[in-house]
């Protein structure tokens, strides 16, 4: 089933629409669904489909001429072309009679099999983008390939595309919409375990209880999501063990790079190289608190919820799961479900606001949204807001996310007024989201604060799951 994309379905249309020389650029991690999108574009379109592989160039070339086989069906049984420059330079012309779509995936493997792929597409677009109706489509996993080599200044085709595309994970809402047999609450728990992975996604039921879902997919060493990090690491990555390490420290709460480097024993200049990638990769996120500029106070967390999850349960468990003892492993990990949680409602949150405000429902024309730490001077302690976001130096918004099973008092009130209190702008805009509700002490004592909103979880429901 094909779920979400509506956004980059209709940039990929409005392409193939103008009728003229088009090239489109599709980039994201593994199992993010690129594929996927091209072959929902294409399915009703004039399109030839070649996917790179971890070869030779004559095998890729090979296998670029089947595809050009299976879609022309006048061309001389065992045609083959004695480069890619001859094949493409035959699409190319193709295309000149008619509107025909090329869609390269896993260009990184083909090019890195033919150093002159590249080349070869800048001169071929040079001389036909005014004559070609081709629309060239290069897709590729490999991120850091896809910037260095096809995006960046001095790539050979730097210039030449009309539009790109980095795919990322489905957000919440997406997520609602793929499994909506579910509960709200089980819906958000989805989320927390697998992320927007598409592939990840896939995984799981909607027809089975989340307890079902996690032993299946995280619990039995045979499935697809239990030895999932180790493999993507390998294949992204050379030394996927140092990786491993990095993102273990950062589950087990090192989350400043002295930390982090302390713990996986490289230098702190090596540690940064390593987490460089997985940024790039997705898997990590680096923060500051928000409106800070100087990264002496960034810190490092997890940034697909798979991973998250995967590193804070499986590694702690796995001799456990390795011998069979399922039921066992279940029970250390259900008890810690609501405090893992925490954060991953934290996120939720932050998209319900940014919803508001695309729906013009906001009160504050914020640009971003973060979280913030920093010293109280007042309490001379640290202190934490959840979310934070500002329009200008005058308008802030200020938010407070707690998942728990109890409902929210009115100390929490009073800690959110307080903490907004350390900022010197004039208007503040302050909510408190809660996962079952508030005490009626809670709504007595907002109902002294015109700027304060208390929002459910299931008022909040009503927005994403639209």
């Amino acid at each position: 089933m094909f779920i979400g994309r509506e956004k980059e379905l209709k940039t990929l249309n409005r392409l193939y629409a103008s009728a003229e020389f088009e090239f489109a650029v599709i980039y994201g991690r593994r199992r993010v669904g690129k594929t996927a999108l091209i072959r929902q574009f294409i399915r009703d379109k004039h399109a030839i489909y070649f996917m790179g592989v971890e070869s030779n160039a004559k095998q890729n070339l090979e296998n670029f001429t089947q595809s050009i086989l299976e879609f022309q069906s006048g061309m001389p049984v065992g045609a083959s072309f004695v480069s890619f420059q001859a094949a493409l330079e035959f699409v190319f012309q193709m295309a000149e009679k008619e509107r025909i779509v090329l869609a390269i995936d896993e260009y990184p493997y083909a090019a890195r099999s033919d150093k002159s792929l590249a080349s070869t597409l800048q001169m071929l677009i040079d001389k036909y983008k005014e004559t070609s109706r081709l629309m060239l489509i290069l897709c590729g996993s490999s991120v850091s390939y896809m910037e260095d080599h096809v995006l960046a200044y001095k790539a050979p085709l730097y210039g030449r595309r009309t539009a790109q595309i980095r795919l990322k994970p489905f957000d919440f809402s997406e997520v609602c919409h793929y499994f909506r047999n579910l509960s709200i609450e089980d819906k958000a728990l989805m989320y927390g375990i697998v992320g927007g992975t598409p592939q990840y996604l896939l995984k799981m039921s909607d027809r089975v209880s989340m307890e079902e879902n996690i032993r299946s997919a995280f619990l039995d060493p045979s499935s697809a999501l239990f030895e999932e990090p180790g493999n993507l690491l390998k294949q992204e990555v050379r030394e996927p063990a140092v990786y491993n390490a990095i993102i273990s420290a950062i589950a087990n709460g090192y989350t400043k790079m002295s930390e982090i480097s302390a713990k996986v024993g490289e230098e702190t200049n090596t540690c940064a190289a390593y987490m460089k990638t997985l940024i790039l990769l997705g898997l990590v996120k680096k923060e500051l608190p928000y409106g800070e500029k100087t990264s002496r106070k960034s810190v490092y967390s997890i940034d697909d919820n798979m991973f998250r999850f995967w590193y804070r349960f499986i590694p702690a468990n796995m001799s456990v799961i390795a011998r069979g003892a399922e039921e066992l492993a279940w029970k250390r990990i259900e008890p810690h479900l609501t405090n893992y949680m925490g954060r991953v409602f934290e996120e939720i949150c932050r998209q319900y606001l940014w919803k508001l405000l695309l729906t013009e429902q906001c009160p504050v024309n914020f640009s971003s949204l973060g979280r913030w730490w920093g010293n109280d001077p007042i309490l001379k302690k640290q202190a934490e807001i959840d979310i934070m976001g500002t329009e200008d130096k005058e308008k802030a918004i200020f938010g407070e996310c707690k998942w728990t099973n109890e409902y929210v008092d009115a100390n929490v009130v009073e800690t959110l007024v307080h903490r907004a209190g350390l900022f010197s702008c004039s208007q503040k805009y302050l909510y408190i989201f809660a996962k079952r509700g508030f005490t009626a002490g809670c709504m007595e004592a907002a109902q002294k604060y015109t700027n304060l909103r208390l929002v459910t979880f299931d008022e909040m429901m009503k927005l994403l799951d639209t």
